[in-house]
Parts: C-alpha cells; sequence; structure tokens
C-alpha cells in the first residue's frame, strides 16, 4: 500500500454502564446524528428485556452481551474472480468486524419485527437471539451454511 493505514477513531464508552460495545451499538442504532434518541431506545429497550426476562438471574446488559454473541458469525463468503469464473470463498471474519455484523444485523431485523415502538422491537429481537432465534440468528445460520457449502473452494483464500 502507498498509504499508512488510518488510526482507529477512539469511541468512549456510554454514560450509564461505561461499555465501549454499547457505545458502538448505539453508534449503529443512531439515524440522522440523534445519539440522545438512540440512547433512549437502547435503554429503555434494555429495560423491557429486564422486565421479559425475570425469571434469569443475569441482568439486561449480560442478556444483550450473550444475545451478540449468539449472533455473531464465524465465517462469510466473498466472492472471488478466477479464470472467467465467480466463486463464493469462504474466509474467516476479523473480530471487529464480527461484532459489527452482529449488531447491524440485530438492529435490521429489528427494524423489520412488527411492533409499536423501536425499543419493544429490539427488545424483541434481544430476546430472540439470547434463546438462539429470529431474523438475525438466521442470518447466521445462513451465512454458516453457505460457506460449509462451498468449503471445496477455501483454498482459493485471499
Amino acid at each position: 500500500m502507498r498509504k499508512a493505514k488510518p488510526t482507529k477513531r477512539v469511541i468512549l464508552p456510554d454514560p450509564v454502564y461505561g461499555e465501549v460495545m454499547v457505545a458502538k451499538f448505539v453508534n449503529h442504532l443512531m439515524l440522522d446524528g440523534k445519539k440522545n434518541t438512540a440512547y433512549g431506545v437502547f435503554y429503555s429497550a434494555l429495560g423491557l428485556v429486564e422486565q421479559k426476562a425475570k425469571s434469569e438471574e443475569k441482568s439486561a446488559l449480560d442478556i444483550w452481551k450473550q444475545a451478540l454473541d449468539n449472533i455473531t458469525p464465524l465465517v462469510e463468503v466473498k466472492s472471488k474472480r478466477i479464470g472467467g469464473a465467480t466463486f463464493q470463498v469462504p474466509t474467516e471474519i476479523r473480530a471487529d468486524r464480527k461484532e459489527s455484523i452482529a449488531m447491524k444485523n440485530m438492529i435490521a431485523f429489528a427494524r423489520k419485527r412488527g411492533g409499536h415502538s423501536m425499543a419493544e422491537k429490539l427488545a424483541a429481537e434481544i430476546m430472540d437471539a439470547f434463546n438462539n432465534q429470529g431474523g438475525a440468528f438466521k442470518r447466521k445460520e445462513d451465512m454458516h451454511r453457505m460457506a460449509e457449502a462451498n468449503r471445496a473452494f477455501a483454498h482459493f483464500r485471499f
């Protein structure tokens, strides 16, 4: 490469839990630069998760982290053109990209859900991901299935 790699931006932890992961999630959730609104949606969603999961001994934040772990993909397929043919080559995902994909999938499937408010939809998606079901979990399973089906082309890894 001709230029040096750009430095990673430092993301400050969120004000309530002091977690950098929460701040990243809220940044993905935010629309039109309305960060306070995004924080409000996230915290009210965690409040709803707390109410739904009274039988669990975990806190709402732990349930959210476990849900993110459940929907985090390990491999993905990338298109690579070799000799006029395009192959779907399975590749492992970097740690920061894994986290980002999981967050984006959770938010995307929460937005698609039916429900009254975004907080309710997000809380429902968090609970589904925690219980290994829902749209985001299915997306992860599909990614793994595609990688498994194209395992024969793994030697084209780049």
